[in-house]
């Protein structure tokens, strides 16, 4: 095909696309269905509903191709667990009784199963349910989802491609089930696979697919030889098979590196890759391997995980090089749209012409449309969109909210001393412990309490006029004495003040900095039920006033124990926000540290001995690729040190990390010189604690004997039992007594009695230390 006829051909098309409807129904539905309010037929037809208005919006808009499949109750690989029959042992009878809630038992677990472990998809903030094998894990196919999905979009008389998760990036994601042998590796499995993938495609086949999807988005981290020779040989049997429709490979969120000629070489009929920013390499890339002759190629031009418009005149440059380089280019999003919000369009509070800044999903559709129309038909045919594009990108580019001279000079002033405490940890941990004087295996809990109706009943009574400032005030500090009632009560020996205040750990902060946009409507989905409305960083980041010593300081006066300061820190600020892509992250961080700096040490001045600066995000921004990383952890680590240098040796500060990989940065995590960290171990059986006893981490810890992300309470003896495995890799002066993460998604009755457990296992731990 010539590259007239290519361009001819383009097509637009997306990967996947927001799950949860306009209002949020699908998580409506699900949580009415856990309290038993909402019947599992309803469930059903409110999904399928949901499904069915993407996919006439996608082809309204004039997406040709969509795509099935991508949908899912709670998370879309947990959904491959089912497909392929990789359900753990101890879910099997629940999933045999009931499909439905044994599926969320896997996702949620019970009060008698622990559920799958749960971790961030590469370095986004969705998290993915870990699939567990072992050398006996057989693998059954079960397609029915996949085909019934795919029967839904055909029946609309649309053109549908079903998306899976690949077999090599299943396998590379998963691991041993507890109680395999140390050192089995998961991707040995792949012979046993490969034959379910081939039994699930071809049903798809014959349900009507032309093509089917396959995401391989593994292949872009560094991979071994051995690893490579895997996907090759797995590409080369897939695409060996007769009764198959053609295979699209999707590799997303980074290059692909020394995986790109495998797959092109792969006997498969086309490739989907990113060519945004992230992943420019790959253009010069698929041009030294010498293109995919005869092959389609998705071209990922419109970045999927970000909200800025567009440079259409740009992608259109990238999408005329690629059309020499392949059979047939058509247009998509770097990645599926399941990262962003749904519709910019919404966001009424923000004014209109900052609006036509931001590109949610529905509007990235209309940029993926626009794309294939100018690539097919030339620059003709959407020459009034290119013309209000450039408009667009020039309002932008010449806002004054973009640049604030003060905050550029105090920046720019930062010196390596600002970024380092006055003394080294040794000192300030004696100080801290005459200050503090906490006992052996302190206890506290990770800093929000449970958000209930009723305090997101006031926010809402506040916003819409129904209370005024002072009666909403009269219900927050209610909130605050009640919680630090129950801390004394319970017998934790650092308390917080709970947050009642606060409406997300990252849009809280966000509100009351310079630079940020806040939305209304802008959701998107971190895992199962649970949404976010990640802010807008649009400007240079300042700070006008104290944000939180007024609630903590009046915690404390509540207490003579020590309430601890909560706050966001610097690379989460950014990771969990929509950020800024038109100057380099490090120097964006730089402004947010310097800002939370000010909080720091306002808290201090208020009287407040220990703070913590919450990073959760530092593992998930880590860049995919290692020869990436360096330059990283290096701006990150140091803006955290900037937050938290001005403070005097016996203010002790803490940080927080949770569900994330933390084996490969603990150098990192050393290198923030935090006083105490406390990190998620429950569902990982305290492997984090073995890691940093690997590394020889010389700071206090405290991995999490209660896993928050589940309703099931757990028992005095199964968090003394984590307890010990604790003791096993970190000393008793150095380890601390804490949940995973934050109470703010729990109920009030499963949040008191875990807690009463905790402190119940740490009092009885604290009695089998030997005297000294």
């Amino acid at each position: 095909m010539t590259a007239q006829s290519a361009a001819a051909a383009a097509r637009a098309t997306v990967y996947g696309y927001p799950r949860q409807g306009q209002n949020r129904e699908l998580k409506k539905a699900i949580e009415g269905y856990w309290k038993g309010r909402v019947d599992a037929d309803t469930l059903r037809a409110t999904a399928a509903d949901l499904r069915r208005a993407n996919w006439r919006h996608l082809a309204e808009a004039g997406i040709h191709e969509v795509p099935t499949g991508d949908f899912s109750y709670y998370d879309h690989v947990l959904d491959t667990c089912v497909m392929v029959g990789a359900v753990p042992e101890r879910h099997r009878a629940a999933v045999e009784a009931d499909a439905l809630d044994g599926y969320f038992a896997m996702a949620r677990g019970t009060q008698a199963v622990a559920p799958l472990e749960m971790t961030k998809w590469f370095d986004t903030n969705y998290h993915y349910l870990v699939p567990e094998l072992g050398p006996d894990t057989v693998f059954t196919a079960d397609s029915g989802k996949q085909v019934a999905e795919l029967t839904e979009a055909l029946a609309l008389g649309l053109t549908a491609r079903p998306v899976l998760v690949g077999p090599v990036t299943f396998l590379l994601l998963a691991k041993p089930a507890p109680g395999v042998a140390a050192g089995f590796d998961p991707l040995t499995l792949i012979d046993r696979l490969l034959p379910v993938y081939a039994e699930i495609v071809a049903d798809l086949r014959a349900a009507g697919a032309e093509w089917v999807q396959l995401d391989e988005p593994a292949l872009v981290q560094d991979r071994t030889p051995a690893e490579l020779n895997t996907a090759a040989r797995a590409y080369r049997d897939l695409g060996a098979l007769t009764d198959r429709p053609k295979l699209l490979v999707a590799s997303y969120f980074d290059r692909l590196g020394d995986a790109l000629p495998v797959l092109a070489k792969a006997p498969v009929e086309g490739l989907a890759l990113d060519f945004t920013e992230a992943a420019a390499a790959n253009l010069d890339a698929l041009a030294a391997v010498g293109g995919l002759p005869g092959k389609r190629l998705i071209a990922g031009v419109v970045d999927g995980r970000n909200i800025w418009v567009n440079d259409l005149e740009k992608s259109l440059a990238t999408l005329g090089t690629l059309l020499g380089l392949a059979g047939r280019v058509d247009v998509a999003a770097s990645c599926s749209l399941l990262h962003v919000p749904l519709d910019a369009t919404a966001e009424r509070d923000i004014e209109p012409q900052i609006r036509r800044w931001l590109a949610f999903a529905r509007q990235k559709t209309t940029e993926i449309v626009t794309l294939a129309k100018g690539l097919a038909g030339g620059t003709g045919t959407i020459a009034a969109e290119l013309a209000a594009n450039r408009a667009d990108l020039a309002s932008r580019a010449g806002s004054a909210i973009t640049r604030n001279p003060a905050v550029r000079e105090r920046t720019a002033a930062v010196t390596d001393a600002d970024a380092r405490r006055s003394r080294p940890y040794a000192e300030r941990a004696a100080a801290q412990r005459a200050h503090l004087g906490l006992p052996l295996l302190p206890t506290t809990t990770i800093g929000s309490f449970p958000q209930t109706t009723e305090l997101r009943t006031a926010r809402a009574d506040l916003r819409a006029g129904r209370i005024d400032g002072a009666g909403y005030e009269e219900r927050i500090r209610a909130e605050i004495g009640e919680v630090i009632s129950f801390q004394e009560k319970t017998g934790l020996d650092v308390l917080v003040h709970g947050e009642p205040e606060r409406n997300d750990m990252v849009q809280y902060f966000a509100e009351q900095l310079t630079g940020y946009l806040a939305t209304q409507h802008g959701w998107v989905q971190s895992y199962g039920t649970r949404y976010v409305r990640p802010p807008i960083l649009a400007g240079d980041i300042s700070r006008p006033e104290p944000m939180t010593v007024r609630w903590t300081t009046y915690a404390q006066s509540l207490t003579a124990k020590p309430v601890k300061g909560m706050l966001t820190g610097p690379v989460t600020m950014l990771a969990w926000s929509f950020v800024r892509d038109d100057q380099p992250l490090g120097d964006t961080a730089r402004q947010v540290a310097l800002a939370l700096r000010d909080e720091v040490n306002d808290l201090e001045a208020a009287g407040t001995s220990v703070i913590q600066v919450d990073e959760p995000a530092l593992r998930e921004t880590l860049p995919l690729r290692a020869a990436d990383r360096p330059a990283y952890l290096a701006w990150a680590t140091e803006a955290f040190r900037l937050s938290t240098g001005g403070v005097r040796p016996d203010t002790q500060i803490h940080t927080h990390m949770c569900y994330a990989e933390f084996g490969d940065i603990v150098e990192a995590i050393d290198d923030l010189d935090a006083d105490v960290i406390s990190l998620e171990a429950a569902r990982s059986h305290m492997q984090v604690a073995r890691e940093l006893a690997g590394h020889g981490y010389p700071r206090e810890a405290g991995p999490g004997v209660y896993d928050i992300h589940s309703p099931r309470v757990p028992s005095a003896d199964e968090a003394a039992a984590l307890l010990r495995k604790g003791l096993e890799a970190i000393p008793a002066e150095r380890l601390w007594v804490n949940p995973d993460c934050g109470l703010k998604t729990r109920a009030w009755p499963e949040t008191r009695a875990s807690l009463k457990n905790l402190v119940t296992a740490a009092h009885t731990v604290r009695t089998e230390l030997p005297t000294s």
